[in-house]
């Protein structure tokens, strides 16, 4: 199943949201409400094939902990994602068995076409 995960609250992800095609087939999965389990996360890390890549390095949360200051490892990237929602880069989009990260013009246009 074709899903994206989002941040309700988030007016990048609405604007997203709303600019998809309207006969996608995506399953909404909104992160703060529905916090993201070991399951989603491991399946995200298989397609994408590391946490980091998976981590906001823009999360107030970072910065506040002084994380950029830290070496930080998979591990630890994978547990922060788990621990707290922001920290999880968004949309994260999982169509047809590929992921797509966050939310720069090239990703976005590599999702409209998935979606095509």
């Amino acid at each position: 199943m074709n899903k994206i995960y989002y941040l309700a609250s988030c007016d990048t992800c609405r604007k997203i949201i709303k600019s998809l095609p309207k006969d996608h087939d995506l399953a909404f999965h909104d992160i703060k409400q529905n916090p993201i389990t070991a399951e989603e996360l491991e399946e995200m890390y298989c397609l994408s094939g590391s946490y980091e890549t998976l981590f906001s390095k823009k999360a107030v949360l970072y910065k506040s902990m002084d994380l950029k200051n830290k070496s930080l490892t998979e591990d630890d990237y994978k547990k922060y994602i788990l621990e707290h929602y922001t920290f999880l880069s968004r949309p994260v989009f999982i169509i047809n068995d590929k992921i797509y990260i966050g939310n720069t013009q090239q990703n976005m246009l590599q999702v409209m076409k998935a979606l095509g």
